[in-house]
């Protein structure tokens, strides 16, 4: 596979820019700047040479961070308002979105209650600290679960974005969303222009920086290569695994969403969708995955009138796997840095998550990865550095969000239309 063209337009009712991102060399960046290292691990290597790979790291990392925010702010607001018009479309839309509510917060809970268990099961090897090399060292205060309520509101949201403080903001940004859709039509065109706008400029600079991956990730890999050896590349294959084991929980559930409240056999569910999932596979997209979905659900013999009206809609707002798998991702990199994740912390990443996950379904993998678990992270007081490593695999562990977000669509779109009957 090439560099992946990605063409977000249109797929939230609202049309984005269209970028190009450098993904396999971004990920054979990866593994040139881990062999390297490794490579030289022994090796006594001028300072001055490894202080200017990092500040190249360092820069890159930066230049990620400094995008979250905006970004953040135009998708939740753009996506959030997409699922309140589709709110109002009718019965039918609204079962939709309790389903998709109801598996959004299934996945976001077993993730908080199985990914530490999995961790105790399956530890992390000892090489990936070798990640943790640009985090800094001072740590953040636990709240407790009054603090935590008390923090859900900011008083001052310039002052909340200065500190990054993801909670509130993100529910800043979910009523703001909400409020524009209740102003007069020339108002909320006017407001909805503007973050239309925003979106497409922050896009524009996060795809710049996403160009120049490849410089970003070799130079923050050579260094995890010299501090962990070879035990990089298997620490990396632990991640993949681990977090696709979320993704493969969401996979079985949308079998029991078609069986239990589509009325589908779970046999026949899968033969149909079968097509779908290959497609999905294949192309590691939700919106090239749309006129298989709607091939199996005229397989599954599902009313076209609820197929052709579900499954669009369920491309343009609903990721399954959101969740489940960002939360593993923040979760992980916790255990990895050693954060305590108390009730409170995993309260706001869930919470963060599903909101998040709104404005992040119509960006392409690597982009809604450091959208999607950026805020999450940085809600949980989990580091982000170590995420412009991670984001370098994304490609792998984004075949199985596909794949289960493609047959979550089709299940809920079965569960839809069996209420219609």
């Amino acid at each position: 596979m090439s560099d992946k063209p990605v063409t977000t337009a249109r797929e939230s009712g609202f049309e984005l820019v269209t970028i190009r991102l450098p993904v396999i060399a971004t990920f054979a960046a990866l593994i040139l700047g881990l062999g390297l290292g490794v490579a030289v691990s022994d090796a006594d290597l001028p300072q001055r040479l490894l202080q200017s790979l990092g500040i190249v790291g360092s820069l890159w990392l930066r230049s990620l961070q400094m995008t979250i925010i905006p970004l953040v702010a135009a998708l939740l607001v753009l996506g959030l308002a997409q699922m309140v018009q589709a709110a109002r479309a009718g019965a039918a839309a609204r079962r939709f979105l309790a389903l998709v509510f109801g598996v959004l917060i299934v996945g976001g809970i077993f993730t908080a209650v199985v990914m530490p268990l999995l961790l105790d099961i399956f530890p992390i090897p000892e090489s990936a600290s070798g990640f943790l090399a640009e985090v800094p060292d001072d740590e953040l205060a636990v709240p407790d679960i009054l603090d935590f309520l008390g923090s859900l509101v900011a008083p001052n949201i310039i002052a909340a974005a200065g500190e990054t403080a993801m909670l509130p903001l993100t529910i800043f940004f979910a009523l703001f969303a909400i409020a524009i859709s209740r102003l007069p039509e020339k108002q909320n065109a006017s407001l909805m222009g503007f973050f239309h706008a925003l979106a497409n400029a922050m896009l524009l600079i996060i795809g710049w920086v996403l160009w120049i991956a490849p410089v970003g990730v070799f130079a923050l890999a050579f260094g995890v290569g010299m501090r962990s050896g070879g035990g990089a590349f298997a620490a990396l294959a632990h991640y993949i695994l681990i977090v696709s084991a979320m993704g493969g929980f969401t996979l079985l559930l949308a079998y029991v969403v078609a069986w239990v409240l589509g009325g589908i056999n779970p046999w026949r569910f899968a033969r149909n969708v079968a097509p779908a999932q290959a497609v999905a596979v294949s192309t590691q997209s939700s919106l090239a995955s749309l006129p298989a979905m709607l091939d199996s659900a005229s397989r599954l013999r599902l009313r076209s009138t609820t197929s052709e009206f579900v499954l669009p809609l369920a491309v343009a707002i609903f990721r399954a796997t959101s969740p489940a798998m960002n939360v593993a991702v923040a979760m992980y990199v916790a255990s990895l840095a050693g954060v305590e994740i108390t009730l409170p912390l995993a309260i706001a990443g869930i919470l963060v998550s599903l909101i998040i996950s709104v404005g992040s379904v119509s960006l392409p993998g690597s982009i809604s990865f450091v959208v999607s678990i950026g805020p999450i992270a940085i809600a949980m007081g989990v580091p982000i550095e170590p995420l412009a490593l991670l984001v370098a695999v994304e490609m792998l562990p984004d075949i199985m969000r596909t794949l289960a977000n493609v047959t979550m669509n089709v299940a809920v779109t079965s569960a839809v239309d069996r209420g219609e009957g």
